[in-house]
């Protein structure tokens, strides 16, 4: 064989063909913001449900011809619905990824609020039932809550430790953004076009996201899986025998009691107690919404940096146990004085509390996450979200009880309780872990 035939055989490889890692990791930089993107579309979509249909609580008791139990009945079964299949939902997300259960999940939302969209709406001829409404929230909660812990999971595959508080949290800002759009939206949408246009709505806002994680939503390549879960802590017993994860769970369930208490009721208490019309208490939940998307923004941020993230949620406890015991002096300040002039303050002071209740959420994902470990995250976050839904599942049905036996004033007090039990909760364990 000649030479020039050698030389021709042995051709050196071409230098573009070399992959070298820093350019292996641009692909993944750049990916990871699209997944994000995707979790908050997800979880946008979804909170714009569940919270956005209890903002239309004044035309569902008037539309349905609902009493004031039988509201909190049909929204308690909402949060009921997804408090079952969190968990589920989680241990599945474990077991099949998050993209297949996420494309499952939203996309089945989607085609049941069509359905309700044209078989659950009020009309002229015909007023569907309770027992058939509730029903039908009910399996949107079941569908909904394929959400959490699949957009979760996908971040702590995406994200390093570094970053994942931040990301998280950016993330957790989908819930009062959905919900904000919601409140300011779908109750004028109920008073003017009706039910069948606001689950129609919702309906159009799942598909478009289903269709971006179609489009979007992948695993890591391989090479960055180890990078992208080796800065967790070691995943240890499983999430669901873990005693630092439920500690943390039960917190953030005991924390949303009062959370709740503004999404599903503060409609009802601005129009019945405060004497607020649509404008005002749209313009008042959504600002609740996006005030606590600032802070969920600034806190990842703020706690990635200074690995303080228990502390952080401990003070979200505390101001939120001073800022709902404030409405409770106010309200029952405002009825034994009927001093009308008390009105704008209560619904200056319901915005605060109702921030500060809501502010913590993506710290928490994320101590809660890095506890159990990037690749049992779903499992973890199905749970927490488990106790956080059986919260939209009671607080709805307890508030009308609370207020016949201590009117709004005990709602609240209730709501600052509840903040204060969970304070304590936040504590290091005794093993001596602490937040990243």
């Amino acid at each position: 064989m000649s030479a020039v035939a050698t030389r021709a055989d042995c051709k050196p490889l071409r230098p573009a063909a070399v992959t070298t890692p820093s350019e292996a990791a641009v692909p993944r930089a750049n990916h990871r913001w699209k997944v994000l993107g995707i979790g908050v579309a997800a979880n946008a979509c979804f909170s714009a449900t569940f919270s956005g249909i209890p903002a239309t609580a004044v035309f569902l008791r008037s539309g349905y011809h609902l009493s004031n139990g039988e509201l909190g009945l049909a929204l308690g079964l909402l949060g009921l619905g997804v408090a079952l299949s969190e968990l589920p939902w989680g241990l599945l997300t474990d077991r099949w990824g998050d993209r297949r259960v996420l494309l499952t999940g939203v996309g089945a939302t989607a085609v049941w609020l069509l359905v309700m969209a044209a078989l659950v709406v009020p009309s002229p001829a015909h007023i569907p039932s309770i027992a058939l409404l509730a029903a039908a929230l009910l399996v949107t909660g079941l569908l909904g809550g394929s959400v959490n812990g699949s957009s979760g999971r996908a971040i702590m595959a995406w994200f390093g430790e570094g970053e994942r508080g931040f990301a998280m949290s950016i993330r957790q800002t989908a819930v009062p953004l959905g919900g904000g759009l919601g409140a300011l939206v779908l109750p004028s949408l109920a008073s003017v076009h009706g039910f069948a246009a606001v689950f129609g709505l919702l309906a159009a806002a799942s598909v478009v996201s289903t269709s971006l994680a179609w489009r979007w939503l992948h695993q890591p390549p391989a090479h960055d899986d180890a990078n992208s879960g080796s800065t967790a802590l070691p995943a240890g017993p499983a999430p669901l025998r873990n005693l630092a994860v439920w500690r943390i769970a039960t917190a953030i369930g005991l924390l949303c009691f009062p959370q709740v208490a503004v999404l599903t009721f503060a409609s009802v208490f601005l129009h019945d107690f405060a004497g607020r019309g649509t404008a005002v208490i749209s313009a008042s939940l959504a600002a609740v919404q996006v005030g606590a998307m600032v802070m969920r923004v600034w806190s990842g941020r703020y706690t990635d940096r200074h690995g303080n993230r228990r502390s952080f949620l401990r003070l979200c406890s505390m101001l939120s146990v001073i800022a709902f015991t404030v409405l409770a002096g106010m309200v029952l300040l405002s009825a034994t004085t009927q001093a009308p002039m008390l009105s704008p303050a209560i619904v200056a002071v319901l915005v605060v509390a109702g921030v500060c209740v809501s502010s913590w959420h993506g710290v928490a994902y994320t101590e809660l996450a890095t506890l159990a470990g990037a690749s049992q995250a779903g499992t973890a976050l199905g749970l927490a979200n488990s106790l956080v839904f059986i919260a939209f599942f009671l607080v709805p049905i307890a508030i009308p009880g609370l207020l016949v036996l201590c009117s709004w004033a005990g709602v609240w007090l209730a709501a600052a309780i509840c903040a204060l039990i969970a304070w304590p909760i936040f504590l290091p364990s005794s093993d001596g872990r602490k937040s990243a």
